[in-house]
């Protein structure tokens, strides 16, 4: 565990920032002590680390909540993309820095505005946000919680990782059981009813990204045992039939 003063110094992130973040439920710690003290784990520390690489690429800090929330977000695609958005800025900053030396030793008759156009970038941003969640349900989603308190957002949270708890009861059972196949259900509705409708089809995509062995599997199976997160994927493809 790390303080809020030693993530401050080691992020560059000031302490006043860090206690926004948590206000405003973008970066809760992990918990505090009993003094008050906030105390970030390396989930926590994770986390941060997106919401850095998401700023560095001008996100709002709403909008970044909002998509490292989503159920669906994968952590290695939203690696993957601000990669290729910061190559992207990187080569836009070298074409700007060979244009102003060009006119710094040559000058330049007639002005090429091509170098100041960033449409590419901005489509590809675009088109990244809308793969980690602009869709129909991101937007149900992200109606649901903007209203709700920090609080309320992570009881939601810790009640759907009490469900996968069940799950880890189970997995001495196959997962075409009637037992586990009625926790698919009650994962399905519960999702529906805090998050967005979960169709057959929805849930069934989300299975595939519980084994996938991303940021899901982690979550899932440190909070209710090794390989849960594969067990559910199977119950649900079986369920999704």
């Amino acid at each position: 565990m790390m303080t809020v003063n030693e993530v401050s110094k080691l992020t560059g992130v000031s302490i006043r920032t860090l206690q926004y973040y948590d206000t405003i439920g973008l970066l809760p710690p992990t918990e505090y002590t009993e003094a008050g003290y906030r105390l970030y784990d390396d989930t926590a520390m994770e986390r941060l680390q997106h919401i850095l690489l998401f700023k560095e690429l001008e996100f709002p800090l709403k909008e970044i909540k909002t998509i490292i929330d989503a159920p669906d977000f994968d952590r290695n695609k939203a690696l993957e993309q601000q990669i290729e958005l910061f190559i992207m800025k990187k080569e836009h900053l070298e074409n700007l820095i060979n244009f102003a030396r060009k006119i710094k030793t040559t000058g330049v008759n007639k002005m090429d505005l091509n170098v100041f156009a960033t449409a590419k970038m901005d489509e590809y941003a675009k088109k990244a946000k809308e793969q980690w969640g602009h869709t129909t349900e991101y937007k149900e989603y992200e109606e649901k919680v903007k209203n709700q308190s920090p609080d309320a957002q992570k009881t939601a949270w810790q009640n759907l990782m009490l469900i996968f708890t069940e799950f880890g009861k189970m997995k001495d059972k196959e997962p075409g059981n009637e037992e586990v196949q009625l926790e698919v259900k009650k994962l399905q509705d519960y999702i529906s009813e805090h998050f967005y409708n979960c169709s057959n089809e929805i849930l069934k995509e989300l299975g595939k990204m519980y084994a996938s062995g991303g940021e899901f599997t982690e979550n899932i199976d440190k909070s209710a045992g090794s390989n849960t997160a594969v067990f559910v994927a199977k119950a649900i493809e079986i369920y999704c039939k």
